[in-house]
């Protein structure tokens, strides 16, 4: 797999060589809070040079990451006269990487324009120009005439473009316009004002942008997928350009030893003998490299280089009679974290390839063999590293932006092109299609059309569904998914065990643990709980012990919120600029080892973070109450957790945040009757919503006066509830202040 690691830039054969636009530049990192360590190493020279498809690879390629020239005008402008200065690509134009700094708004377009110097065409020759990802809605022209459009944020697409250069300077203009979370387009958790679980949004283009010379007829696209019971690996060799009679002949080989070869059609599916196959697994991530040539008359016309893993993935019964999650039929628990993608210097857009790579390479050394990549499709390489280093990834649906009917369109056009562009990745054993009840709809219609379209992974239909809400019956849920899934903070918690479904834990822990200068915002900074690193160790093995217990219970999967901070949630195992480890990660392995071996041990360039303490004089009861809270999970009885954080609070302890104080009298209100108790709760919320007035804390107040019989002024704080409820959650949260006005239960 060695020329798929740095595997860089050669000069194309029309003529075309590596050109940076303006090469003497007044470009440099703008002023950021946190900075990771390959920031510095970025400059105009060395954008992200690396081949950026590994599954696919040719050698007559051109990057042009670099400097273009950018313009901000209004939507609805043609293309600018002038433009602003210019910009670092392929980082997001809000991100400090680019030299840019800028928001850009809904009512706006965003323009690049960079020139290539003069390409002779050759004949029998195509030149396609790729773009790795553009957020959201982009139409691409070369010199003025247009390429073609496309909409969506996290997909690649191409355009062939040969008919439009010609033999002098060529201009490449794209513009954009991207509502970030003011439209219909899946955009994960970018907004335009961020703070609390969402962040800075990303517009245009974020990914690799690249040239590429291919034959009049080329591979467009492979379709691989391992049958490790059948011993072949199926292939579909999918072609562009011009239509004639082809052959396709494909090699598999290992170490440079060719283990099995076939021929066969294009747009129709081979099979590759694998005889006795050396599976794939975080353990032993094992790839076989692929070689694929279109031939016609006997002649090689177009050749690429690929890879791929032999590995299956299975919901099957334990001897005890539990499902769970199975790898190559060997019972694999799934040890996970909640990975966002996001970067302190580019956002979207990893500094470098070496930083890229870091973040799996980090969170397998902690002791963890999965990943949820959340609401977020990273570029190829990241999944490629996933692939080669061995890491489990459930791979998130980008959330639907909302009810809409364009919104519910967007949202399965580009499920559906997630799907087939990540498909070949053998790392990838589960899609997530709903998180938390965010916009969801049809999930029983949807969750089959992904099982159907994919029915060689696992699928998880919602992620978060809190089976104790409602009423609804806890085997709809999940209907057709193979995980009965459910989020609990700080945690852990156990799934419902239902016939035909693993049970995993979703999301679970964000402890917040700040270290001071390595803060994104100190002011605003938070977590679910907060406490000191010199805590963290041993509060953090106290809650993996139990999730153990749960294992035996039967559960086969949870994710850890989170490997690193992302702006103000400072929930991370690590610093938001990569630099600080909270828990020694030797202490992290060797908790870890309960549930998974411990083989991955190298040196990140990490440091330990010290121990100071938050001033708090009463911070054992503290520590005791987050015992207590778990505890009342398992019996109910919440009189002794209620009554020792009225304690606390009145004596002036500090250590809760307004979130977590919330989070606990919503438990109050669903477990207990006791008015006792219901008015301890509601004394906290009092306190609470006078610190921090937001959607969850106003709600929590509303729902505690409502149950306490106040239900007009449980109707004016739901009210204000729902006018700052972000627009995923105002149907939850509207469907509440319903039920009150009409006299109905909003307890559990």
């Amino acid at each position: 797999m060695k020329r798929f690691v740095k595997h860089l830039a050669v000069s194309l054969t029309f003529s075309c060589t590596a050109h940076v636009l303006h090469a003497q530049t007044n470009w440099q990192l703008q002023p950021v809070a946190l900075q990771t360590r390959w920031a510095k190493l970025v400059s105009p020279t060395n954008a992200l040079p690396e081949y950026p498809r590994p599954q696919m690879v040719r050698d007559n390629w051109q990057n042009l990451n670099g400097l273009w020239e950018y313009a901000i005008t209004d939507k609805d402008a043609t293309k600018p006269v002038i433009f602003a200065g210019e910009i670092l690509v392929p980082y997001p134009i809000e991100s400090a990487l680019s030299g840019v700094k800028k928001a850009v708004l809904p009512s706006q377009r965003l323009w690049y324009r960079r020139t290539l110097p003069p390409i002779s065409r050759l004949e029998g020759k195509r030149i396609l120009l790729h773009f790795g990802a553009v957020d959201w809605q982009s139409t691409v022209y070369v010199n003025g005439k247009q390429a073609g459009t496309h909409s969506g944020g996290y997909q690649n697409f191409t355009y062939d473009i040969t008919r439009l250069l010609k033999e002098r300077d060529n201009e490449i203009l794209v513009s954009v316009w991207d509502p970030s979370d003011q439209g219909i387009n899946p955009h994960g958790k970018q907004v335009l004002a961020p703070k609390g679980i969402r962040y800075t949004a990303t517009t245009g283009i974020w990914q690799t942008v690249w040239l590429e010379t291919v034959p009049d007829t080329y591979i467009s696209s492979l379709v691989v997928t391992p049958d490790v019971d059948g011993g072949f690996l199926s292939l579909t060799v999918k072609t562009g350009g011009m239509t004639g009679t082809y052959k396709v002949a494909a090699f598999a080989s290992t170490n440079g030893k060719i283990i099995s070869s076939v021929k066969g059609k294009t747009n129709e599916t081979i099979k590759i003998p694998v005889p006795k196959a050396h599976l794939w697994s975080p353990e032993d991530p094992f790839l076989y490299d692929l070689s694929v040539k279109l031939i016609q008359n006997g002649d090689t016309s177009d050749v690429v280089s690929s890879y791929f893993g032999m590995r299956k993935i299975a919901v099957k019964k334990d001897p005890k009679g539990q499902e769970r999650i199975y790898l190559n039929d060997k019972y694999t628990y799934n040890l996970g974290v909640l990975d966002q993608g996001f970067w302190p210097d580019g956002l979207y857009t990893a500094p470098t390839d070496d930083a890229l790579r870091f973040d799996i390479e980090a969170i397998k050394a902690m002791g963890f063999n999965t990943i949820r990549k959340h609401i977020k499709i990273e570029p190829a390489r990241w999944y490629y590293y996933a692939d080669k280093l061995g890491m489990l990834v459930w791979q998130d649906m980008v959330t639907c932006a909302s009810l809409k009917p364009e919104a519910k369109e967007a949202f399965e056009k580009e499920s559906a092109a997630n799907v087939a562009q990540l498909y070949n990745h053998p790392s990838i054993i589960s899609w997530v299609l709903f998180n938390e009840g965010w916009f969801t709809y049809d999930q029983l219609r949807l969750t089959k059309w992904l099982k159907s379209t994919d029915p060689t992974r696992l699928v998880n239909g919602h992620t978060g569904e809190n089976y104790e809400m409602d009423g609804q019956e806890v085997a709809e849920k999940w209907a057709n998914a193979d995980f009965a899934d459910v989020h609990d903070y700080p945690g852990p918690g156990i799934a419902p065990a239902l016939p035909g479904k693993a049970r995993v834990l979703g999301e679970w822990g964000g402890i917040g643990v700040p270290v001071k200068n390595h803060e994104w915002d100190a002011v605003a900074g938070w977590g679910y709980v907060k406490i000191t690193p010199a805590e963290l160790s041993s509060r953090y093995a106290s809650m993996v012990k139990k999730l153990k217990e749960y294992e035996t219970q039967g559960q086969s999967g949870s994710i850890y919120t989170e490997p690193y901070d992302v702006e103000i949630e400072e929930n991370g195992l690590m610093t938001y600029d990569r630099e600080i480890i909270k828990v020694p990660l030797d202490t992290l392995r060797k908790i870890h080892a309960a549930f998974i071996p411990q083989t991955f041990n190298m040196d990140l360039g990490l440091k330990n973070a010290d121990t100071t303490s938050i001033p708090d004089p009463f911070r054992p009861q503290f520590l005791a109450i987050l015992e207590m809270e778990a505890d009342a999970k398992k019996t109910h009885d919440w009189q002794p957790m209620t009554e020792s954080v009225t304690d606390y609070l009145n004596k002036g302890g500090t250590s809760f945040s307004p979130t977590k104080i919330s989070s606990m009298a919503q438990k109050v209100f669903n477990g207990t009757a006791d008015t006792v108790l219901l008015n301890q709760a509601l004394k906290w919320m009092e306190r609470v919503v006078e610190i921090e007035r937001n959607t969850f804390t106003m709600g929590t107040y509303a729902n505690l006066l409502y149950r306490l019989g106040d239900k007009e002024n449980a109707l004016k704080w739901m009210v204000k509830s729902v006018e700052l409820a972000h627009e995923e959650e105002i149907p939850e949260y509207q469907a509440i202040y319903d039920k009150m006005k009409k006299g109905e239960k909003t307890w559990k």
